[in-house]
């Protein structure tokens, strides 16, 4: 289960201190892990992706104060695009094992409508051969809690070149690429991972 949010702000360099300062109000949302990302492409854009232990507390949270109480102290001033919603599938594409752990990659990132979420995971287990040789190393599929149709699909590449080429000359099967910023939809999300934090159960 994960609560991921894109947003704009001042100074993309307070997001991580705020929520390492705010541990013990994440774990008492029964958050496990934080990961927070900035864009390379928009200036003080971040993607923070929140995963949690069950779906209940998100519930929770979107309805409280504490998730835009968050926003308001990193300076957020558009309303956020916040997407909650569990993962369906995760995929391995590298061509063969590493000899040595590969380091992070850029990630592109897009919240988007498809037309089956189901199908689109079999599609995309059908072009694994083909996102491995795009340079897609990783692609994790989520589907939104109040919408079946509506996904997340974030994808590492080794690089922003390789990221580049996906995003201009995508397979057919990455249909989330044309849907991610139409309507509400945040635009295409293409950036770096800052850090990661583990959070243990109170």
């Amino acid at each position: 289960m994960v609560i991921v949010s894109d947003y704009r702000v001042p100074d993309p360099a307070r997001v991580w201190p705020l929520l390492e300062r705010n541990t013990s109000a994440l774990a008492a949302i029964g958050a496990h892990h934080v990961t927070v990302y900035t864009s390379t492409r928009d200036h003080g854009r971040v993607l923070v992706m929140i995963g949690v232990r069950s779906r209940e507390p998100i519930v929770e949270l979107l309805r409280s104060r504490v998730f835009f109480d968050w926003f308001d102290a990193a300076g957020v001033e558009d309303i956020p695009a916040v997407f909650a919603g569990e993962i369906i599938d995760r995929f391995e594409v590298q061509a063969q094992p590493p000899t040595t752990p590969a380091a992070p990659g850029v990630v592109v990132a897009a919240i988007a409508a498809v037309h089956d979420a189901s199908a689109l995971v079999t599609y995309v287990h059908e072009a694994l051969p083909r996102f491995t040789a795009a340079g897609v190393r990783r692609t994790w599929v989520f589907r939104a809690f109040d919408d079946e149709n509506e996904v997340l699909i974030l994808q590492e590449f080794p690089d922003e070149q390789a990221a580049r080429r996906w995003i201009e000359h995508h397979d057919a099967a990455a249909e989330w690429i044309a849907g991610a910023g139409v309507g509400a939809y945040p635009p295409l999300f293409v950036g770096r991972i800052v850090d990661m934090m583990r959070i243990e159960a109170d």
